[in-house]
């Protein structure tokens, strides 16, 4: 049995779940998020808690039932707390600004990188730090990864778009070898 897929998802108060075919629909004070999950697992909301089931022990289904129940997780953490990812900007120059519903960047290209936002993400600044902040997990992820993509950052200088509290492990530079004549 998965360890993950067979613990309960408690419901907290303020959040109303349902379930229609196997698409689930997750209102809390945050917003809604509605996701369509594999038919073959079983879903059931039973005294206050989301229970989800697999009918045997197919390789496939054993994946699913892990993946499922965290999915589920997530959407009740995202209406209810929110999900936020803070990208950092290192280098000369180097900057963020929000114009509207877009993001600039300039990160050492001949011109500025710009990023529309998608609908229930917002995105914040103070030039340095980038704040990716929304109820979906999967789309705050997945901005946040596009902007990093951007300039990944150089083992070499220390320079580009990190991860807050990302370890980017430095290299040495060219070094002169021997019989070089110098």
């Amino acid at each position: 049995m998965s360890r993950i897929g067979k613990k309960p998802i408690p419901i907290p108060p303020g959040v109303t779940v349902d379930i229609k075919d196997h698409t689930v629909r997750v209102k809390g004070p945050k917003g809604v998020l509605e996701k369509q999950l594999h038919p073959a697992i079983q879903i059931s909301l039973e005294e206050g808690k989301l229970v989800v089931r697999r009918p045997d022990d197919d390789k496939e289904r054993r994946a699913l039932h892990g993946l499922t129940r965290a999915l589920l997780a997530n959407m009740v953490k995202g209406v209810t707390e929110g999900f936020s990812k803070v990208l950092e900007l290192s280098g000369v120059g180097y900057k963020a600004q929000v114009q509207g519903d877009k993001l600039v960047l300039n990160v050492g290209y001949t011109h500025p990188v710009v990023f529309e936002t998608p609908p229930g993400i917002s995105v914040s600044t103070d030039g340095v730090k980038i704040t990716v902040s929304g109820i979906d997990k999967e789309a705050v992820g997945a901005l946040a990864a596009q902007i990093r993509a951007t300039r990944n950052p150089d083992p070499y200088k220390a320079k580009g778009v990190k991860y807050e509290g990302e370890i980017i492990r430095r290299k040495a530079g060219k070094a002169l070898g021997k019989g070089t004549g110098k």
